[in-house]
């Protein structure tokens, strides 16, 4: 049995009569050459449907794994919008009630803050260090002026005090407490996003690029040459389908190692820096009330050092005189509508961790999840399943992964010499990446680094410009130039040769003057 030409349609195909013509097969290209009822232009044909199907598994597999990562960055950042939205909410209803005026006529200071939080969260260009040190500054300046209210303060006077705040860093202990906390926690969360959004660029990338036509001969060969012999029913066997997968797979193989330690670094981040992230959301509304609370307690040291580097405003300046009975409104706040939900943020991080593990090793599993379902499975099947050439058994063994391990695959001619440059870019994306939460679980952020912050200095030959490879290349010449003297021995031949020119010259006028005086 065979298949006829008008038959060749992806994925239905109908056999000839048992009455087909059969030739020798010298014609053929990339089926084995023999018994055959295949045309040379049926043979193009199934390489054409083999590229079609192939191209279709591979967007069959790669649409999984892409909506699993959409689906995680969707359920994060909803529940990072809504985290952020109800703190906001609450620091709203609360501090109407508790901090009346000094609130209602500054609640644009708030509201700025958070939205500088939630820009910095989405990858806005906010660095958020200097964004809370503003935010404190700012909250400072309000409070002196709400207490020095009797007091007037003119425009050269609020400058001086702006200037004093941040310098002298008058906020005291819980607003630096807080902003270690937001730090860590939003600059965790900014890193793990954009891992996701990250991973799920690079499995669209890496996945749309072509297979070679060695690559799509090596699969027509394994799945339709067998019709042309007239076995329509034997189906590959399993390390056959292995190593012609492997071999077509080789670039994307080598993708595992990066894309196993940017799994495994994302994991890290989500359980170490991740788990209280509820938490510290939610409780920004009693820590920066705490902080308020705490500015006033200290307001007469504060005071008398801005009153010391500013000049004095006259008799005002009592820590009471602007806040009347707020103090009395002291209380904690909480978030009355936590529920059931409180750990909401952490079981969403669980999941996505699980879906993490799953995938670290997605590139160097392709090929058995591409043979699953087309390979010879049962008792016997491994004596009657195609081997490229007949119906019996594989003898070559199964290869390793990635592009080196092709050199001896049987099955796919690969040049181990010419990696696929389009697959190549993407591992210095996945490199950067890891580094970026790797700085994330120190609390650091590599886009607001100081430049004094050299990453080169760990040693993982990432950076986020170029200064790093130009650093070594400054100091190395330099070190070696230092080093480079006058050859010594030319030296001593020279002083050598002219401090013994000296005594010679001096006994050849000794007796000179000796022969002289004797006539």
């Amino acid at each position: 049995m065979c298949l006829p030409e008008a038959s060749l349609k992806p994925l239905s195909l109908s056999f000839f009569s048992p009455f087909v013509s059969f030739w020798e097969g010298e014609h053929l290209q990339i089926c084995p050459q023999g018994y055959t009822c295949c045309t040379s232009k049926m043979e193009d044909n199934l390489a054409m449907i083999s590229r079609t199907e192939i191209e279709g598994l591979l967007k069959e597999t790669r649409r999984p794994l892409q909506s699993s990562l959409s689906y995680s960055q969707n359920t994060f950042n909803g529940y990072m919008d809504n985290l952020m939205n109800r703190s906001m909410t609450t620091l709203h209803d609360h501090f109407t009630s508790t901090w009346d005026l000094l609130y209602s006529r500054n609640s644009q200071l708030f509201r700025d803050l958070y939205k500088d939080l939630r820009d910095y969260y989405q990858g806005g260009n906010v660095n958020l260090e200097e964004a809370l040190n503003e935010f404190w500054t700012k909250l400072l300046e309000k409070i002196f002026y709400q207490a020095n209210k009797q007091n007037s303060i003119g425009e050269d006077y609020q400058e001086c005090v702006s200037k004093k705040i941040e310098t002298l860093r008058l906020f005291g202990e819980a607003p630096h407490k807080m902003t270690i906390q937001v730090t860590r926690t939003f600059v965790a969360a900014r890193a793990f996003l954009q891992g996701l959004t990250m991973t799920r660029e690079v499995v669209g990338k890496v996945l749309q690029v072509p297979l070679s036509q060695k690559c799509i001969g090596a699969i027509m060969r394994m799945t339709y040459c067998q019709h042309c012999r007239g076995m329509p029913s034997a189906k590959p066997c399993v390390n056959y389908c292995s190593n012609v997968m492997k071999g077509c797979l080789a670039n994307q193989a080598d993708l595992h190692t990066e894309w196993s330690h940017l799994a495994d670094t994302m994991i890290e981040v989500g359980e170490r820096r991740l788990d209280d992230v509820d938490s510290v959301i939610l409780s920004l509304p009693n820590q920066i009330s705490e902080a308020m609370f705490s500015m006033i307690d200290n307001l007469a040291t504060i005071n008398s050092k801005l009153f010391q580097g500013c000049g004095s405003l006259g008799e005002g300046g009592a820590p009471s005189s602007g806040f009347g009975d707020i103090a009395s409104r002291r209380r904690v706040i909480v978030d009355d509508r936590l529920g059931g939900s409180a750990n909401k943020m952490s079981e969403s991080v669980s999941n996505i961790n699980m879906k993490l593990r799953e995938m670290r090793s997605y590139w160097i599993s392709l090929p058995k999840v591409l043979c699953s379902d087309r390979v010879a499975s049962g008792t016997g099947a491994e004596d009657k399943c195609w081997n490229g050439m007949n119906r019996a058994r594989y003898l070559p063994e199964v290869i390793g992964d990635g592009l080196a391990s092709q050199i001896n695959n049987p099955e796919v001619e690969v040049d181990i010499t010419k990696p696929d440059m389009k697959i190549r870019q993407q591992i210095m994306p996945l490199k950067i990446m890891t580094h970026r939460l790797k700085n994330a679980l120190n609390g650091k952020d590599m886009d607001f680094q100081d430049t004094s912050d050299d990453v080169s200095g760990s040693g993982s030959g990432m950076c986020a410009d170029d200064t790093c490879s130009r650093g070594p290349r400054l100091i190395a010449p330099v070190t070696e130039r230092a080093m480079v003297y006058p050859d010594p021995p030319k030296n001593k031949e020279v002083r050598s040769s002219a401090s013994q020119s000296l005594p010679s010259i001096s006994i050849f006028l000794l007796s000179l003057l000796i022969l002289l005086l004797q006539r």
